[in-house]
């Protein structure tokens, strides 16, 4: 297990070190100086050539000067995790970096098997969550979601196990509004409310430093969907159970050229009216990930056919116009081929759009 985890010190070493990067492609929050755009590992196959990609995709994004790296215990049934854990451990080993300049995030909630375990779905969740108590009847959702406190305990374990990790820098709850479609909300804020005070006790015991919410819809729909979640509701959940020095401080949710809610979608309260949940999320310091920057590559012929996005790359186009958002930190973009890892990281290469910038930019893709 690799001891220790991101630091002021050892981020900001990080950056300072990439000389050939423009320092303007790294953020400073929560004292940490992170890249602005991160690796994700959420899609690909359950075999080992995967995981050879994957790993070299990871430590040379790393070594091109990316620090953020996002997983989730249920990506590719916990072998992404444990990809992520083997790139840091051999970059570790290999004395490229220190543990200290990389943030690595992953994601608990939702049940998954073992991809190393050749076992009937079902037959796994019976013997390892069923018959050992962590899991009872009822608390696994129809979405394979489950928010109690002992499984999340269990996930935690299992995922520093697999990362090889002896500490988290971000634990997110995954998509519970989402996964829990069943739950009455008033229930599901409850529920919210004693995870943080589960999360907070992992912090105090040196097993997460942050955690936040990964979502899919609720932070992007209007406030009459029934996934709708308000961001200042949470932070005052956090406050309640920590404090004002309270570890929820990171969300996750999509966003790109179609799905633009994010930007567009005045739906969190503010005072008498209403704001984006990026405005919302920038005020109350609350870093925002954004995943599918490029949606699994759809989106790239149309961004080829617009004139106003210049750059050569669409890749590049898209990871630019999203990282230059006010109020987002970081898309984070899933790459394998040593080819998307060239190409996607050549935006390293060029500072992110002033405000201005972006302003113009948005207002020619929009008229």
């Amino acid at each position: 297990m690799i001891k220790g985890f991101a630091t002021s010190e050892g981020t900001n070493k990080f950056a300072e070190s990439h000389i050939d990067v423009p320092q303007q492609n790294y953020r400073k929050i929560q004292s940490l100086t992170l890249s602005n755009v991160g690796i994700g590992t959420y899609l690909g196959n359950t075999d080992s050539e995967t995981d050879l990609l994957m790993k070299n995709a990871v430590k040379k994004s790393i070594l091109q000067g990316v620090n953020v790296i996002d997983t989730a215990i249920n990506y590719r049934a916990q072998k992404s995790e444990r990809t992520v854990g083997k790139a840091i451990s051999e970059l570790v080993e290999e004395e490229k970096i220190n543990r200290n300049e990389i943030f690595i995030s992953t994601k608990n909630g939702y049940v998954t098997n073992d991809a190393d375990i050749q076992e009937d779905f079902m037959d796994y969740v019976i013997r390892e969550f069923g018959k050992t108590g962590i899991v009872k009847e009822g608390d696994i959702s129809s979405q394979y979601n489950c928010i109690t406190t002992p499984f999340l305990e269990d996930q935690l374990a299992r995922s520093k196990k697999n990362l090889g990790l002896e500490c988290i820098d971000l634990m997110y709850l995954h998509n519970a509004i989402e996964g829990q479609p069943q739950m009455p909300r008033e229930k599901l804020i409850v529920y919210l409310k004693n995870i943080f005070e589960f999360f907070e006790r992992q912090r105090k015991e040196g097993n997460i430093r942050f955690y936040g919410l990964a979502t899919w819809e609720c932070f992007r729909v209007s406030k009459d969907n029934s996934n709708f979640l308000s961001l200042t509701q949470v932070i005052y959940l956090a406050e309640q159970v920590g404090g004002k020095a309270h570890g929820f401080r990171f969300i996750q949710l999509p966003y790109n050229f179609q799905f633009d809610q994010a930007l567009m979608q005045k739906n969190q309260p503010f005072g008498s009216s209403n704001q984006t949940i990026l405005e919302s999320a920038r005020q109350n310091d609350i870093g925002v990930f954004t995943s599918v920057p490029l949606m699994q590559g759809k989106l790239l012929e149309w961004i080829r056919n617009k004139p106003e996005l210049t750059h050569q790359s669409p890749s590049v186009n898209a990871l630019q116009f999203i990282r230059s958002t006010p109020g987002v930190l970081s898309p984070l973009v899933g790459q394998k081929s040593d080819l998307h890892v060239q190409e996607n990281l050549e935006v390293l290469k060029i500072p992110p759009y002033s405000e201005e910038e972006f302003s113009a930019l948005l207002g020619k893709l929009t008229h």
